[in-house]
């Protein structure tokens, strides 16, 4: 994993300013600290920072070959899981390779097909080359949208980076934030509508999209989307390709140069990854499967049971750890923790996240990364196969807004009236979702339960997903820690959206056929074992701190945050403690300590963002 930044301006002023290409890298070192380079041309600039996993002698960046007349130039972010079929088939076709990298192969790909060459990819990825014959930059996420790409077009200039952040670094980028981008920081956030990048000059390549810059102008389409299609095998045959599919995901994700681990939380999602990746560790005699897992202090004492979190995590985990051999190491945090980890957790975002489930991740990825460059995790399992609650509960499936923030209106009274009624927050979201739903494709005659259940899914793939991808890629790489996320392969992502609901939710079970599709590799306890989600603190001495942080905001003159929220409604929230109804306002754990933790982080995003209200 990498961070790559780049600046093209056709009026040739860019090798006049190589310290501003290079100033875009600096503030992504945490992406790529094990190394950095700089290509610089007149008319474009590239930067990388980064973090070695593959070829550590042969994968160095920017990285340019000769053909014919053309040099080509790439920086890259990610990793190719197909690669090596991709090399032997290019080297069939006469393309001699001088590295075991991934990345001279993606090159290579790319002169050999051009933007067709994005569609064979299996990986997670985000990349930009340049072709200096015809003057053109190039550049291409993955499908799901695993690794980030932003970009700005300012008076003739193009300048892209991996976050915000890089961008930002850049004199020509300004600050300034329009409506639209504050509507989606204050009633979206932490989702964030595809494309957006808040800042007004910013956007955000789509995942599956790509992108051509040239003196002519710039061109985006997608290569790739979600498609409704007819499922024809029958259940049998439907497990058996699920498996296949889950098995090679995993499997060919722990290639590496360096020591794998993966994210064990007990659940099944988890679980299932850990089960393959201990299998093939011991085919491949690579010793005990690394696990870790999180928990926090006292979670014994504070858990109670509700709809979202029936039991404990830590039992779960040493079974399954017991089971497979694993060598587990928990990694226990505290409140103290949560809190010294609130604002670097919103500077690695570039915005306001999901509080303690954004720093503890943080901190987790700290001390894995003390052990392994290289994790596997279970994310995007649940928006595959129907997991979360939206599927199945009535309320959420005829809400006509976003299933996982049913609570807008509760959450827009910590607003003050005045900025409220400015945002048109309402509005804006629910144009959000109408956009949403109309990029949903359907087949003809679907029936009514079934539509809306491929429309529950698509948005959780292209609008909830995301958020957890963001969260997954920046508290990880903030601790130059790559994770990979295996139920993120597209293969798996095509077959199992097309597959009819009730086999999905096989016997009424949630997420049956994953279950069916992982028997064997588990104990049945641990298959049947109902969702639980990524831990958040119980302790209420969090809902104490962030309470406190949020009452020093509430009395400073001085906030930027202040003028536009409401502090009688927020000290009566305060006043009512941690035993009150936590009722999620966004997803599945965020309640009041955690909505005063967003406002916190946004609060210091104003301030230290130096954020330009238009």
């Amino acid at each position: 994993m990498c961070g790559i930044a780049g600046w093209v301006s056709h009026q040739h002023a860019v090798k006049r300013s190589q310290g501003d290409v290079e100033a875009m890298a600096k503030p992504m070192t945490c992406r790529g600290p094990d190394g950095s380079g700089t290509w610089i041309t007149p008319e474009v600039g590239f930067a990388h920072r980064r973090l070695i996993v593959i070829d550590p002698e042969g994968g160095t960046q920017p990285m340019s070959r000769r053909v014919g007349n053309a040099t080509y130039t790439i920086v890259y972010n990610g990793e190719i899981y197909n690669f090596p079929e991709l090399r032997e088939e290019l080297a069939a076709h006469g393309y001699v390779f001088q590295t075991r990298s991934d990345t001279e192969v993606l090159l290579t790909a790319y002169i050999a097909w051009g933007a067709d060459a994005v569609s064979r990819l299996n990986g997670i990825y985000a990349f930009a080359i340049w072709d200096s014959q015809r003057h053109t930059l190039y550049l291409a996420r993955d499908r799901l949208g695993v690794k980030p790409l932003f970009y700005a077009e300012i008076d003739g200039n193009f300048l892209f980076a991996s976050e915000i952040k890089g961008l930002l670094a850049h004199p020509l980028v300004s600050r300034r934030v329009y409506r639209d981008g504050l509507a989606e920081v204050f009633a979206l956030g932490p989702q964030r509508t595809p494309g957006h990048g808040v800042f007004a000059d910013i956007r955000e390549l789509r995942p599956g999209y790509h992108l051509i810059h040239g003196p002519q102008g710039t061109t985006i389409q997608p290569y790739w989307t979600l498609e409704a299609k007819p499922h024809t095998d029958d259940f049998a045959t439907t497990v058996a390709t699920v498996r296949q599919l889950v098995e090679d995901a995993v499997t060919r994700q722990l290639v590496a140069d360096v020591p794998v681990v993966t994210l064990l939380s007990g659940g099944i999602d988890s679980s299932i990854v850990t089960a393959v990746a201990a299998r093939a560790f011991d085919s491949q005699g690579r010793g005990p499967m690394r696990t870790f897992s999180i928990d926090f202090k006292d979670m014994a004492r504070y858990f109670r049971a509700n709809g979202f979190q029936t039991n404990l995590d830590a039992p779960w985990v040493a079974r399954v750890s017991q089971y497979l051999g694993t060598w587990h190491t928990r990694v226990e945090l505290d409140t103290p923790d949560l809190d010294a980890y609130l604002l670097p957790a919103m500077r690695a975002r570039d915005l306001p996240g999901h509080a303690d489930v954004d720093t503890s991740l943080l901190i987790f990825s700290q001390r894995i990364k003390e052990s392994a460059t290289v994790g596997l995790s279970g994310e995007a399992a649940d928006e595959v196969f129907g997991g979360y609650p939206w599927f199945h509960r009535p309320d959420a499936l005829s809400a006509d807004t976003f299933p996982w923030a049913l609570r807008l209106r509760d959450r827009l009274a910590v607003l003050h009236p005045d900025f409220r009624a400015y945002l048109n927050a309402e509005q804006y979201v629910s144009e959000r979702y109408q956009e949403a739903l109309e990029e949903v494709a359907h087949l003809p005659d679907e029936p009514a339960h079934e539509h809306r259940l491929r429309e529950i899914s698509y948005l959780s793939l292209t609008r909830f997903l995301p958020t957890l991808l963001d969260r997954k890629d920046r508290m990880t790489m903030a601790a130059s820690l790559e994770v990979r996320v295996p139920f993120c392969d597209h293969r798996l992502v095509e077959y199992v959206y097309n597959v009819p609901w009730d086999w999905k939710n096989y016997r009424g079970i949630t997420k049956g056929l994953l279950r069916q599709a992982a028997a064997g590799w588990l104990p049945d306890a641990v298959l049947m074992r109902q969702k639980s989600p990524y831990p958040s603190t119980p302790n209420p001495s969090y809902f104490d701190a962030m309470a406190k942080r949020l009452l020093d905001i509430l009395h400073d003159t001085f906030s930027p945050l202040k003028p536009l929220i409401n502090p009688p409604y927020l000290e009566r929230l305060i006043r009512e403690g941690p035993q009150s109804e936590q009722i999620p306002w966004f997803g599945q754990l965020m309640g009041n300590a955690q909505l005063f933790a967003f406002l916190v982080q946004a609060d210091a995003w104003l301030r230290e963002y130096d954020v330009e209200i238009v």
